[in-house]
């Protein structure tokens, strides 16, 4: 792993329970955080048949998808068990653009600001290694979702990049 990828995300001020570790991610964690995606997605409607994140052929190998220099996906495990994850990578065919990728979190996770702190973190992660913008796909029904985006200075532009989730139709980027 480089030297300058980010191991732990963990601050000695940080408001989350301090049972729960973020790392990045291990290829033994596939399994688990493939199940929490299908999971959450199932719980709100975001059926693989759909286009959505659990449709994606890469998901039971998420791992091996964050092996550029430049992107990196973090699990939020509580005593050995995956919560949740986030991650940021480039964004196929735009320079110095990353995606906010995969930001899910099953419902004991929810509320304990770790969505927001993951994202600050891959936020700054990418405009470390250089990204300028940083964009995102998500979907309507995600409210709670769009609030956290908002909030963090994530804007509605236009569709950018092919990212295989045109059932997403909401489409955010945020200046780094």
């Amino acid at each position: 792993m480089a030297k300058d990828r980010p191991q732990n995300l963990r601050k000695a001020d940080s408001h989350a329970p301090a049972s729960l570790d973020v790392r990045l991610i291990l290829p033994s964690d596939n399994p688990a955080i493939a199940d929490v995606i299908r999971r959450v997605s199932a719980e709100h409607d975001l059926s693989a048949d759909a286009g959505f994140s659990a449709a994606d052929p890469t998901l039971d190998t998420l791992s091996e998808q964050y092996t550029h220099p430049h992107a990196a996906y973090w699990v939020i495990e509580e005593d050995g068990m995956i919560l949740g994850g986030g991650g940021v990578a480039p964004l196929a065919g735009h320079d110095n653009v990353c995606e906010l990728q995969k930001m899910y979190f099953l419902s004991a996770l929810r509320g304990k600001g770790m969505a927001r702190q993951l994202a600050i973190k891959a936020m700054e992660t990418a405009r470390a290694w250089g990204y300028q913008r940083c964009y995102l796909e998500t979907t309507a029904n995600l409210t709670a979702a769009i609030a956290l985006y908002q909030s963090l200075g994530f804007v509605p532009c236009e569709r950018m990049g092919n990212t295989g989730h045109d059932s997403c139709e909401v489409t955010m980027i945020k200046a780094l």
